[in-house]
């Protein structure tokens, strides 16, 4: 059965390492029947979350930018894939903005298949657990009924395109066929 695949795409930089390696995923998603759309963040105005508490009770946020459609993707989505770059071991503002404006609507987020990916400079997989853990406080602790799948990580890319030469690169592609 075809699925609805969301990726979001964290990276500053269209092309980006952790951004190539979401065009891989979906890539490979797609040759599985799948219909996948990908979200680059950059393409969006979201602002900060103002911490009002007005959302708590209407489900609806009182800024007016481009995060409520991106919460109705959320939402109809039957597996999200959340993607960024590691910077000082912790994912981009981008990413951690997006996942602050979700509180409106995070309790329909649910019963959703999530996959992870990470590209970083550094190549000791373990440093970017801090990130993974992070992630993991959004989706399994705050979402009900997650079920993480997969995380992909392009350790070792540091200059813009390095993660083409990594085993990820393929590894990334197959991901999202399996998905």
């Amino acid at each position: 059965m075809a699925k609805n695949v969301l990726i979001i795409s964290a990276s500053p930089r269209r092309g980006g390492n952790s951004d190539l390696l979401c065009e891989q995923f979906s890539a490979g998603a797609q040759a599985a029947g799948n219909s996948v759309e990908k979200v680059f963040l950059k393409d969006y105005h979201i602002a900060y979350c103002l911490g009002c508490g007005a959302c708590n009770t209407s489900h609806l946020c009182v800024q007016k930018d481009d995060m409520k459609p991106l919460l109705d993707k959320l939402v109809a989505a039957d597996v999200i894939v959340l993607a960024t770059p590691v910077y000082f071991y912790c994912m981009d503002g981008q990413l951690k903005t997006f996942i602050d404006r979700t509180v409106p609507r995070y309790t329909e987020i649910s019963n959703k298949d999530f996959y992870f990916i990470l590209s970083a400079a550094d190549t000791n997989r373990q440093n970017m657990q801090r990130t993974v853990e992070a992630l993991r406080g959004f989706t399994q602790d705050c979402l009900e009924g997650t079920r993480e799948k997969g995380i992909l990580y392009g350790t070792g890319a540091w200059q813009k395109g390095e993660v083409k030469n990594l085993p990820v690169f393929k590894q990334a592609y197959e991901m999202g066929q399996n998905c």
